[in-house]
């Protein structure tokens, strides 16, 4: 646990505000690898590619919807927990609204069961289930106890995450959703416990590795044991945590690598456009002129205008080609992204 918590407050002690782009790469990290371990999957590049799609309105896939959707309800979780005096039910109900109105199930987001629900077995009834969750009865007052427990300080920050979220997973309070809304809270704790201050660490993608053994901890916290699954818990949190600080070296060595090609290629004036983009990159993987706007708040024209800069520069790619709504993937970005996604340390070079 002590390791854990040092591992986190180290990631965290670096955050300054040019940073923040990290901050949102790592919570797109553990947010994609919370879906996957849900079964709900897509490729690095392929996502990147919906989320710019997505911005102008086109069409994308079901799969990228809900991903996309995991995303939002995992910053609205961080944000809410940032914001908020008091953890509510309410808060509870708004993170799952957002997680599954994207869904094929929209109509449970945000709404507590009430009737029995289980995992595993057959369809229709409970027998022969994994686990059965506490009937509908005792769901509002388990989950009230349960804000209470996010509200408390009094144990350390890292037992605290786990013991939420293995008592939201035992409550299943939902009829959908459980996981992934379960695994939001943990940052939601860490978060108000100023322990993850701005660097999420992408402790899914630790779960997601070893999935039969998140489960065997969780089953082991609804026996008469709960040491092993602090255990487990903590050790993901302290692998997050050095996994999230070597990627977000070697993405800062990424912009770096860009900024000089830049440079190489007669860089623009100070203050120019094209490096406020190069900034913002590591949130966006793939972007577009509407994204590369949002995110700089420069003009339309000093947008496009640096986005081809970059592009003559060999910091960005153009995927698409079309007049409109043209998307461009900042070189080796994703490869990065890929490798933090599968759980794997960057290289030190």
């Amino acid at each position: 646990m002590s390791a854990a918590e040092s591992a986190i407050a180290s990631l965290n002690d670096q955050v300054h505000p040019a940073l923040a782009p990290l901050a949102r790469l790592l919570l797109r990290t553990e947010s994609i690898a919370s879906c996957k371990i849900e079964g709900i999957a897509l490729g690095a590049r392929a996502l990147a590619r919906a989320e710019a799609r997505s911005d102008p309105g086109e069409k994308i896939t079901q799969t990228a919807h809900e991903i996309l959707a995991n995303i939002d309800a995992m910053e609205l979780a961080i944000d809410r927990a940032a914001a908020t005096d008091r953890f509510t039910l309410g808060d509870i109900v708004a993170i799952h609204r957002r997680l599954m109105l994207a869904g094929p199930m929209p109509n449970v987001a945000g709404v507590v069961r009430d009737r029995q629900n289980w995992i595993g077995g057959n369809d229709y009834n409970p027998c022969g289930a994994d686990f059965v969750p506490p009937p509908p009865g005792d769901v509002a007052k388990l989950l009230t106890d349960l804000c209470a427990a996010v509200n408390d300080d009094t144990l350390p920050p890292v037992v605290q995450a786990a013991l939420v979220h293995a008592q939201f997973e035992t409550i299943h309070p939902f009829a959908d959703g459980n996981g992934r809304a379960g695994r939001a809270l943990i940052h939601v704790v860490l978060k108000r416990r100023r322990l993850a201050r701005a660097y999420v660490p992408p402790i899914s993608v630790v779960l997601a590795g070893k999935k039969g053994g998140y489960v065997a901890g969780l089953t082991s916290f609804r026996g008469a044991d709960v040491a092993p699954w602090i255990q487990r818990f903590a050790g993901a949190a302290a692998a997050a945590a050095e996994l999230a600080r070597s990627y977000v070296a070697a993405v800062e060595r990424r912009v770096a690598e860009w900024r000089k090609a830049l440079e190489r290629h007669g860089a623009p004036r100070a203050g120019a456009a094209a490096w406020e983009v190069i900034d913002v990159l590591p949130a966006h993987p793939m972007i577009t002129g509407p994204t590369a706007i949002a995110a700089t708040r420069r003009a339309r024209a000093a947008v496009y205008q640096a986005l081809d800069q970059l592009q003559e520069a060999g910091v960005l790619k153009a995927v698409s080609t079309a007049p409109r709504n043209r998307v461009w993937e900042a070189v080796g970005l994703l490869e990065l992204l890929e490798g933090l996604e599968a759980g794997r340390l960057a290289s030190t070079r």
